[in-house]
């Protein structure tokens, strides 16, 4: 193992443990074992556990977007041709598709689980959501100075629109996870009906 290699190797061992007993169950002894190096070792790359649960987080967005083909949006130039319904379910359905990838999948999974007593779990949930939010409200302004979408609050309309998302998407992969049944078309129904309700004359007159 070298460079960048060791870390990556680091991460990954991390996650295969974290996913069968649980983050907190795992300690940097058991990282090191698993690798087959001296505790020690460990420090020459990340100084705790913590450390390496947040460069997970980065890593494994970054492996779901590049298996996926996922791309930064230009926002002006998505925005320009389409309709407001065509933006969203396509930002909703990238999203949608990384969270649903089976590595990002698991990650939330582990994380879920210790959020309410694990520090580290609770800022990176908040920091995934702060991220969504932010991606929503730049979107929203492109959609706004083209006259895609009239609110009187972009920001809270923003936060409001991101929020159902989330909770919709959260809701989807819980029932996936239990095995049941779940209405494929509740998140573009719910685009379908935001479209309606904020966007231009157009869609406000679609059927």
């Amino acid at each position: 193992m070298n460079g960048y290699g060791e870390k990556e190797e680091i991460i990954q061992a991390t996650f295969m443990l974290a996913s069968k007993n649980g983050i907190d169950n795992v300690s940097m002894s058991q990282i090191a074992t698993q690798l087959g190096i001296k505790k020690p070792s460990l420090y020459n790359h990340f100084r705790s556990k913590n450390e390496i649960v947040k460069a997970m987080y980065d890593y494994l967005r970054t492996q779901a977007k590049e298996k996926l083909k996922i791309t930064d949006l230009d926002y002006g130039k998505i925005v320009k041709d389409k309709s407001l319904e065509e933006v969203l379910k396509l930002t909703v359905q990238n999203y949608y598709r990384m969270s649903a990838q089976n590595d990002m999948l698991s990650f939330y999974k582990i994380i879920y689980s210790t959020r309410t007593t694990n520090v580290v779990a609770a800022q990176i949930m908040c920091e995934e959501t702060e991220k969504m939010i932010l991606a929503t409200k730049n979107l929203f302004y492109a959609l706004q100075v083209h006259q895609k979408i009239f609110v009187k609050d972009i920001d809270q309309a923003a936060i409001s629109f991101t929020m159902t998302i989330h909770s919709l998407i959260d809701y989807q992969l819980d029932r996936k996870s239990a095995g049941n049944k779940f209405n494929e078309d509740i998140l573009d129904n719910y685009i379908c009906w935001f479209s309606k309700e904020f966007g231009g004359k157009d869609e406000k007159n679609i059927d």
